[in-house]
């Protein structure tokens, strides 16, 4: 069964040359816990510039996947210092992304709970950084 969750997202990127650049939101969403582990989803917004796109984070035992789709259109997954190919499609064209999980933690209950993912990250076989992603999730308020 779905819940409406509010998400408390940080996402730090840390690309090689550059500043490091942080986006942080409170957004609302939903959450799926299953059998196997869980499903979060929430709609980008024009902060994170990707609007008109449904993000997806899957867990299954110790792999989270992170699909994108609308606007841009991808699928990274993460598994614990195992490297994970995709295409990260674009309206101009797309790239490969290889994509190695540093760290994956989750928690996450019908109460809420944390995700913490690091990952290394090429861009076309280039080294380009490192992302951490953080985020709180907790249940929606419902008003009577």
């Amino acid at each position: 069964m779905k819940q409406p969750v509010i998400l408390s997202i940080r996402g730090e990127q840390n690309y090689q040359g550059q500043e490091p650049d942080t986006i942080e939101m409170v957004t609302e969403g939903v959450l799926e816990l299953r059998e196997d582990g869980w499903v979060i989803e929430y709609e980008e917004s024009e902060l994170t510039g990707l609007q008109g796109v449904t993000t997806t984070f899957c867990a299954q035992g110790d792999t989270i996947t992170l699909t994108r789709r609308g606007a841009l259109n991808s699928q990274m997954v993460f598994q614990p210092g195992v490297s994970h190919d995709s295409l990260y499609e674009m309206e101009y064209g797309a790239l490969l992304i290889t994509v190695t999980a540093n760290r994956i933690e989750s928690q996450i209950t019908r109460q809420g709970g944390t995700v913490d993912l690091r990952y290394a990250i090429e861009i076309e076989q280039t080294a380009a950084g490192t992302i951490d992603y953080h985020l709180d999730v907790r249940p929606k308020e419902i008003a009577c």
